[in-house]
């Protein structure tokens, strides 16, 4: 009897939620996103006070999302091997100190520098911090993906704000608010190290118990395609959101007659959207299942992307929010799905899957950059706009119900 109660209560225990822990990390994710929202946020500071052309302002955003993106699976597979708790503090303060170099580099080689510390700080904490989530998410996993991912997509989404109420009245120097900023992110994930190197034994434990599960099954070819199949939805969505992102802007001047100011205003409510719908898809996919919900948000934004370069002004303001909200859906829940895919690998996954939307966007921007150059922005953004239906391949994928039968 006692051995049963024991049971029941360990089990309780593993499949508890910890809000606690999910609020601290998607808080600390929130504060990470938006150091690096300040470097494209910054670049009409610069170009102004050190003349810098647009290729180099094109390398500083390549560079930033490469060393972030590039280092996300190397980080993830390392710490899988040899989880290392501290590492979250550790790359939020190489994110501290890249940031004080960005507000009083005098060059345009200290910035590239100091772009790189806060890339690497980004590439330690989105790894690590997914698998702090999934750690605390108990039997929740969409949710607490959903609570992590939302901070980032806010953070990423206050880049029109920073520019207005910081970077334009205090120039470059107005960085160095941001260290602060990086100091509070720094003590708040010293206190979630501490917790997460509590877990450490549990985690050797299941991760063991997962590799015996793994080589009971000869599942590598099926897993290997399915990973194929959402690597190329992620680079669908990516894309199609780095249209959105780096040049509707440019597309409502042209077509609607708008300011700089105001064009803004069609990114914010994209972006804003968005981190709404990276909320929603959690807690909707644990109810009605992982790929459903990655099918859905690109089946329900496809006809929507499709008619948003033919409307007017104002419904394109109602066009983006929707869009923005269901295609988002499905950006935690591509990562909780590789999770448990490949349940033995938290970090690497993690560091895949997020690692290549910020490179499949990097990379995006320039190609769709080119494209607007050969063929037209117009033309480019009616292109764009076919992106979603790639999401159709969502259908080669297994269903969760199939997922599980392989690790039972």
């Amino acid at each position: 009897m006692d051995k049963t109660i024991h049971k029941q209560v360990t089990y309780q225990e593993e499949n508890k939620t910890l809000y606690q822990i999910l609020f601290l990390i998607g808080l600390c994710h929130l504060l990470n996103d938006s150091l690096q929202a300040v470097i494209p946020a910054m670049f009409p500071i610069l170009e102004n006070s050190m003349g810098l052309s647009f290729t180099q302002l094109g390398l500083i955003a390549f560079t930033l999302n490469m060393v972030s993106s590039v280092m996300q699976p190397l980080v993830g597979t390392y710490t899988d091997k040899h989880p290392i708790p501290f590492a979250l503090p550790i790359g939020l303060a190489s994110s501290m100190v890249g940031m004080l170099g960005l507000a009083l580099a005098p060059n345009f080689w200290l910035i590239l520098v100091s772009v790189i510390f806060i890339g690497l700080g980004s590439a330690v904490f989105h790894p690590e911090g997914s698998r702090v989530a999934y750690l605390a998410a108990g039997n929740k996993r969409g949710l607490a993906q959903s609570i992590y991912q939302v901070g980032g997509n806010s953070g990423q989404a206050l880049a029109p704000l920073i520019t207005a109420l910081i970077l334009v009245p205090l120039g470059q120097k107005g960085a160095l608010w941001f260290t602060i900023i990086a100091a509070i992110a720094v003590g708040i994930l010293t206190y979630i190290a501490r917790w997460y190197a509590g877990q450490l034994q549990s985690i050797a434990s299941k991760k063991k118990q997962t590799t015996s599960r793994q080589l009971d099954k000869a599942m590598s070819k099926a897993i290997k395609s399915a990973l194929l199949v959402l690597i190329f939805i992620v680079f669908a969505r990516s894309w199609y959101g780095a249209a959105i992102s780096n040049f509707y802007a440019f597309y409502a001047i042209d077509n609607y007659n708008l300011t700089i100011a105001n064009s803004q205003v069609y990114i914010f409510i994209f972006l804003a959207m968005g981190a709404v719908g990276t909320f929603l898809g959690g807690p909707l996919a644990d109810r009605f299942g992982r790929r459903n919900i990655i099918l859905f948000s690109f089946v329900g934004a496809s006809p929507l992307a499709i008619l948003l370069p033919y409307v007017g002004s104002e419904f394109a303001m109602v066009l983006l929010a929707v869009i923005g909200v269901i295609s988002m859906s499905s950006f935690s829940v591509t990562v909780v799905y590789a999770q448990e895919l490949v349940p033995g690998k938290i970090g690497t996954m993690s560091g895949l899957i997020v690692g290549l939307a910020f490179g499949m966007g990097a990379i995006g921007s320039v190609a769709l950059g080119s494209f607007i150059d050969s063929f037209g922005l117009t033309e480019t953004m009616i292109m764009a706009s076919f992106l979603p239906l790639l999401g159709f391949l969502t259908l080669l994928l297994p269903t969760d119900e199939r997922i599980q039968t392989w690790y039972k």
